[in-house]
C-alpha cells in the first residue's frame, strides 16, 4: 500500500452528533419516567437525570480523548484488556453486588459499574485482533474454534450471573464478525445446525427459575396480570394508547401514575411511545438508522482489517441491543434486561458506547492519506 504516513484526521461529526441525540432523547424520557418518584432535578445530583447528564458529559470527553489515539494501539493491548474484562466478571460473580436475582455490578463509591459493559468492547478488539493476525487461515477450523472460544468465555460468565440477554450478546457480535472475516461458510453453517438443535433445551436447563417464568409470562401474561405479566401488559398498554402523536411529554398516565416499572431502563422506549406516540418512536428509529449506517460506512473505510471488524463488532452489538430492547418493549421476545443503547439509565453502558464511539472516530480519523493521481 503506497499511502502518506499521516492520517487524514476526519471526523464523523453526524456520528458525534446523532449519538448526542440519543442521549437528549434518553435524558428526557429518563426526566419523564422518574418525574412522580424524584420531581425535578434541580441541583440534586443523585437524581437519575442529573446522574445520566454527567455519565453522558464524562463519555462524551472520554470519547474525543480515545478518538485522538492511534486505534492501531489497541493491538498490542487487545489480550491485556480482554484478560482484565475477564477478571472483572469473575470478581462480580464472587463479590459483586445482587439485585433483581442476578449478580450483575461493582459498588464503587457514589455509582456501579457493570463489567458484562466493558467485557463487550474488550471481545471485540481481541476478536478483531486475532482474526487480523490469522488473515491468511480465517477457513481453517483451529482459527474458528479459537475465535469462538474467545466469544464464548465472557458470555459464560455473563450467563452465569445470570444475564441471558447480554450473553447472546457475545455470540452475536461474534457472529457478525466472523462472517465479515470470511470465516469458512461450512463451519459456520455446522455451527448454526448444531445451535438451533441444541440451543433451546440447553437454554431450558440452564435458566433460572425466574427466567423461565419470564419465558412462560411473555407467552401468556394474562396468566397472572397483576404480577409477574403485569409490566409486559402495561408496555402494551403504553405503547398502543400513545396513537400516533402521543398523549403529550410527562402527560402519560401508565407513566407518571407507576403503572408502568423499570421505565427509565428496560421500559425506556414504552415511555417515549406512550408520551410521543408512533412519530417519536420513528424519531428514535431514524437516529439508530443513522448511527448504525455511519458505523457501517466506517468499517467500509478503514485501512485495514483490524480496524474494520472493530467498527463491525460495535455496531454488531448496538444493533442488537436496540433490537432486543424495543422487541422486549412490543413483546416480540421475553424480558432479557438488556439496555437500549444511549437511551437507558446506565452510567457503564453510556460510558463503554461512547468510548467505542471513540474508537470508530479513531479509525476514521488515524486513516492513512492516499497519494493524489497525476
Amino acid at each position: 500500500m503506497n499511502w502518506r504516513n499521516t492520517p487524514t484526521r476526519e471526523f464523523d461529526f453526524v456520528l458525534v452528533l446523532t449519538a448526542a441525540a440519543l442521549i437528549t432523547y434518553g435524558l428526557l424520557l429518563i426526566y419523564s419516567g422518574s418525574l412522580n418518584t424524584y420531581g425535578d432535578p434541580g441541583m440534586d445530583l443523585s437524581h437519575p437525570v442529573t446522574r445520566q447528564a454527567a455519565f453522558a458529559i464524562f463519555g462524551l470527553g472520554v470519547m474525543l480523548v480515545v478518538s485522538r489515539f492511534e486505534y492501531r494501539l489497541l493491538g498490542p493491548l487487545s489480550l491485556s484488556l480482554y484478560l482484565v474484562s475477564l477478571a472483572l466478571l469473575v470478581f462480580v460473580l464472587v463479590a459483586g453486588t445482587s439485585e433483581y436475582g442476578a449478580r450483575r455490578w461493582i459498588d464503587l463509591p457514589g455509582t456501579q459499574v457493570q463489567p458484562s459493559e466493558i467485557a463487550k468492547t474488550c471481545t471485540v478488539i481481541m476478536l478483531a485482533k486475532f482474526f487480523a493476525d490469522n488473515d491468511e487461515n480465517l477457513r481453517s477450523l483451529r482459527v474458528f474454534a479459537t475465535s469462538l472460544a474467545i466469544a464464548a468465555v465472557p458470555g459464560a460468565l455473563v450467563l452465569i450471573e445470570p444475564d441471558l440477554g447480554s450473553a447472546m450478546v457475545f455470540g452475536v457480535l461474534w457472529l457478525a464478525m466472523a462472517i465479515v472475516a470470511g470465516v469458512r461458510p461450512l463451519h459456520l453453517a455446522g455451527l448454526l445446525a448444531a445451535a438451533a438443535a441444541i440451543a433451546p433445551l440447553a437454554i431450558w436447563q440452564l435458566a433460572h427459575g425466574y427466567q423461565r417464568e419470564r419465558i412462560f409470562i411473555w407467552w401468556d401474561p394474562e396468566k397472572d396480570p397483576t404480577g409477574s405479566g403485569f409490566n409486559i401488559l402495561q408496555a402494551e398498554i403504553s405503547i398502543g394508547s400513545g396513537r400516533t402523536w402521543g398523549k403529550g411529554f410527562t402527560h402519560g398516565t401508565q407513566t407518571q401514575l407507576d403503572y408502568l416499572r423499570t421505565q427509565t431502563t428496560d421500559y425506556v422506549f414504552s415511555v417515549g411511545a406512550e408520551e410521543l406516540g408512533f412519530a417519536g418512536a420513528m424519531v428514535l428509529f431514524g437516529l439508530f438508522v443513522i448511527l448504525l449506517f455511519r458505523m457501517i460506512q466506517i468499517a467500509s473505510r478503514a485501512d485495514d482489517t483490524f480496524g474494520r471488524l472493530i467498527a463491525i463488532g460495535i455496531a454488531s452489538f448496538v444493533l442488537f441491543q436496540a433490537f432486543v430492547n424495543i422487541g422486549v418493549n412490543i413483546r416480540l421476545i421475553p424480558v432479557t434486561g438488556v439496555p437500549l443503547p444511549f437511551v437507558s439509565l446506565g452510567g457503564s453502558s453510556l460510558v463503554t458506547l461512547l468510548a467505542s464511539l471513540g474508537i470508530l472516530l479513531s479509525i476514521l480519523g488515524h486513516r492513512r492519506r492516499r497519494p493524489r493521481r497525476a
